[in-house]
């Protein structure tokens, strides 16, 4: 497992930074922000045939909700191999800040919007049994920051 999380951020960082480079030159306020961005890394372990509702969620709702908070979507994956790709979701969204992120987090969790999608995804059982966060820092020669 600890291979894909590597891989997966190897791949998101590299598709995230054709997407911020082809932004053009930052500004310097906008090179501040980006000194104070943070990566969070999350993995999602669903239980026994769930990941299809978990997917569809993301899909219909959880990353408009993630931009409607102020996290910006940056890639989602699922590993290839058995037996994760039968129950894991692995994906990178970005913060302004750590704090920002606690923030987009606490938001979140309280929107009505996300309790009452939540509700409904999770009427036939619940769907994610074990979730693992990593924040990050981008090194001074990420090509992304």
């Amino acid at each position: 497992m600890k291979n894909i999380l590597y891989a997966v951020v190897l791949v998101g960082f590299g598709l995230a930074a054709g997407f911020w480079l082809g932004r053009g030159t930052p500004s310097e306020a906008a090179a501040a922000a980006a000194k104070n961005r943070v990566f969070e890394l999350r993995t999602y372990y669903t239980n026994e045939g769930k990941l299809p509702d978990l997917e569809k969620r993301f899909r219909d709702h959880t990353t408009k909700l993630f931009k409607k908070h102020g996290m910006t979507n940056v890639g989602y994956w699922v590993p290839q191999d058995a037996p994760a790709s039968q129950n894991t979701l692995i994906y990178i969204i970005s913060h302004e800040s750590r704090e920002a992120a606690k923030k987009s987090w606490d938001d979140f969790r309280n929107d009505p919007q996300w309790k009452e999608v939540q509700k409904a995804s999770e009427a036939n059982g619940k769907i994610v049994s074990k979730v693992e966060s990593v924040y990050m820092n981008a090194t001074d020669y990420s090509p992304m920051k």
